[in-house]
C-alpha cells in the first residue's frame, strides 16, 4: 500500500507539500498539485484519515449535538447535515441527547470540552443551561440551529413570526376562540423555541385585541403528546375552542386525530393549524407553517466550514424561509 512518502517522493516534494496539495488545505501552486495528483493517482494512493489529521492538524470529524432524533425536523436535519458532510468527506459525531436530561449536562461540562473535533454544530440550545456559552468556551468554530444564537453563526427560523401567521391565518377566517397547544408539560419547562411560538400566538391575539381569550396548554411535541393534550382539552364541551395552533405538525396532527375520535369534525367544528410541514402533513390535509429543516442542516454545514477555515470572518445569521401552506384543516367558525 502507498503512503504519502511515496506520493511526495514521486512527485519531488515534502511530506507537508504533498498533504497539502491532496488535501486542498493551504498554497501549493497549481503546478505542484498537479504534480502530486498525479503521482497519487499513479500509486492509487487513497488518504487515511488518521494519516490526514497528523498532517492537516485536524480530524475530519464535526460533532453534532441534538435532541433525540424520534421527531421528523430533527431526523431530517440530521440527514441534511450529513449529506452536506459527506460531500466534504467529513465524518461525523452525534450526540442525540434530552434537552434537561443529567446525560446532557455531563455532555456540555466533561465530554464535549475533551473532544478533538474540527468544528460544532449544536440544535436546539437550552439558553437556562448557558449551553451555547459552554460550547463557545471549546474555542472551536461553532454554529447554532435554532432560536437561540447569542455570539455565534446561525441558522434557523423566526419562530415567533410563523406562530403569529399560523394565528393570525385564524383570527382572518373569524376565529376568536383559539388555543395555543405545546407550553410547558408536566414533565417539565417548554423549550426555548416552543416558548417563542407562544410568544407570537400572543403577539396576534393582542394585536387582534384577543388577549382576553389566550389559552396556553401543555403538549410534549409530538403526535401521542397532542392527541393527549387535545382530548382533554376537546372533551369538556362548555370550554371547547374552535381552533388549535399547535407548537409543531406533529403536535397538530395529534389534535386532529383526538379531534375525530371525539366526533368533532374538523375543519367545519375545529380548525387546526401546525408548524413544520411535516412529511405527513399533506395526508392530513394539515394548514401549517412550511420550513425544510434538511436545508437548514446543508445550511449549518456551509456556515461552519467557512468558520473553519476563516476564524475572524464575521457572524452569520440565516434566516431560513417559512410560508403558510393552506390546505383542509382549517375554515371559518360555524
Amino acid at each position: 500500500m502507498s503512503t504519502i512518502a511515496d506520493v511526495a517522493s514521486r512527485a519531488g516534494v515534502s511530506k507537508a507539500t504533498a498533504s497539502r496539495a491532496l488535501s486542498g488545505r493551504g498554497y501549493v501552486s497549481e503546478d505542484t498539485r498537479r504534480r502530486v495528483a498525479d503521482a497519487a493517482a499513479d500509486l492509487a494512493y487513497v488518504a487515511h484519515s488518521s494519516a490526514t489529521s497528523l498532517a492537516t492538524g485536524r480530524t475530519q470529524t464535526v460533532g453534532l449535538v441534538m435532541p433525540p432524533v424520534d421527531r421528523w425536523f430533527f431526523a431530517e436535519l440530521l440527514a441534511g447535515v450529513q449529506e452536506s458532510l459527506l460531500a466534504l468527506d467529513y465524518d461525523l459525531s452525534l450526540y442525540g441527547v434530552p434537552e434537561g436530561s443529567q446525560t446532557r449536562e455531563r455532555l456540555f461540562e466533561s465530554v464535549l470540552p475533551g473532544r478533538r473535533f474540527d468544528g460544532i454544530i449544536a440544535v436546539g440550545i437550552q439558553p437556562s443551561a448557558r449551553e451555547l456559552e459552554r460550547l463557545q468556551r471549546t474555542g472551536l468554530p461553532l454554529v447554532s440551529v435554532g432560536p437561540y444564537s447569542e455570539g455565534s453563526s446561525a441558522v434557523s427560523i423566526d419562530d415567533v413570526d410563523a406562530a403569529r401567521i399560523a394565528t393570525e391565518h385564524l383570527i382572518d377566517l373569524g376565529h376568536t376562540d383559539i388555543v395555543f397547544m405545546g407550553g410547558a408539560t408536566d414533565s417539565g419547562e417548554a423549550s426555548f423555541g416552543a416558548t417563542r411560538r407562544a410568544e407570537g400566538y400572543r403577539d396576534a391575539l393582542a394585536a387582534a385585541g384577543l388577549s382576553s381569550h389566550e389559552r396556553v396548554i401543555g403538549a410534549a411535541p409530538s403526535m401521542p403528546g397532542g392527541y393527549t393534550a387535545a382530548a382533554g382539552l376537546l372533551g369538556d364541551r362548555r370550554h371547547r375552542p374552535t381552533a388549535i395552533v399547535g407548537v409543531c405538525d406533529e403536535a397538530a396532527i395529534g389534535a386532529v386525530i383526538a379531534a375525530r375520535r371525539l366526533g368533532i369534525a374538523v375543519p367545519t367544528e375545529l380548525s387546526v393549524v401546525g408548524i413544520d410541514d411535516h412529511e405527513h402533513a399533506d395526508m392530513f390535509a394539515l394548514t401549517t407553517i412550511g420550513q425544510s429543516p434538511r436545508e437548514q442542516g446543508h445550511e449549518a454545514v456551509r456556515l461552519l466550514t467557512r468558520r473553519m477555515e476563516e476564524p475572524d470572518a464575521p457572524i452569520e445569521h440565516v434566516s431560513a424561509a417559512s410560508t403558510l401552506v393552506v390546505r383542509s384543516s382549517t375554515a371559518a367558525p360555524r
